[in-house]
């Protein structure tokens, strides 16, 4: 189990970078930038928690802190890459946009960072404390329903990005049980590869849109 794991969590991490690398590259509007800021942020957010996970298998030694702090690094990071998701829709779709809509993106980005800063989620000791993992997982989950929205609004419109909504709304509920219960119920933790998957198709699509906006 550790080696395929293991296997998949290291060539995640080099489609995420390098796709992100292709991507900024490749640019030719900014909001082809924000698709390959968003895939690199993914994938170097990711690799804080996945390597320690990773050199845990193969390396005798106390990971305990690093997969903590691996943790955290990739929850903020998260949260900015779907912060980057509701920019990528403005762009993408030539949408104005609102103030309130923008305020609630940044309100509850802003306030799930926060709240993963709080000592009590205790990184260091890699605690699985449930109460807390619901704490700073409801912005972030809202965020996500928002950005759900915003591309379901928009699956008619374009063909690249139209599974988009279902990606997203997948790796939500992939991720929810193992955010919340998985120090309870280890198993809970195998939700994270489809989780990457889902993470993986979202990057497959910026590629596919950069890749089309070349050749026309």
């Amino acid at each position: 189990m550790k080696y395929g794991e293991s296997a998949f969590d290291v060539l995640y991490l080099l489609f995420a970078i390098a796709a992100g690398c292709v991507i900024l590259r490749r640019a030719g509007s900014k909001t082809e930038k924000q698709m390959g800021l968003a895939a690199l942020i993914l994938g170097c957010g990711d690799a804080f928690h996945l390597v320690p996970r990773v050199l845990n298998y193969f390396v005798e030694a106390d990971w305990t802190a690093a997969l903590g702090v691996g943790k955290l690094v990739t929850s903020i990071t998260m949260t900015v890459f779907y912060v980057l998701l509701y920019y990528i829709w403005l762009g993408y779709y030539h949408e104005a946009g609102s103030g309130k809509l923008a305020a609630a993106v940044w309100g509850l980005a802003v306030l799930r960072v926060i709240l993963c800063l709080f000592p009590q989620n205790g990184w260091l000791e890699n605690s699985s404390d449930v109460t807390w993992g619901i704490i700073r997982n409801v912005p972030f989950v809202m965020l996500g329903a928002i950005i759900c929205c915003l591309y379901y609004q928009k699956r008619s419109a374009d063909r690249c990005f139209r599974f988009l909504w279902i990606y997203i709304l997948l790796s939500f509920l992939f991720y929810i049980p193992v955010a919340v219960a998985a120090g309870l119920l280890p198993i809970l933790g195998m939700l994270m590869l489809p989780k990457t998957v889902c993470y993986i198709l979202m990057i497959a699509a910026f590629l596919r849109s950069v890749g089309r906006k070349r050749a026309e």
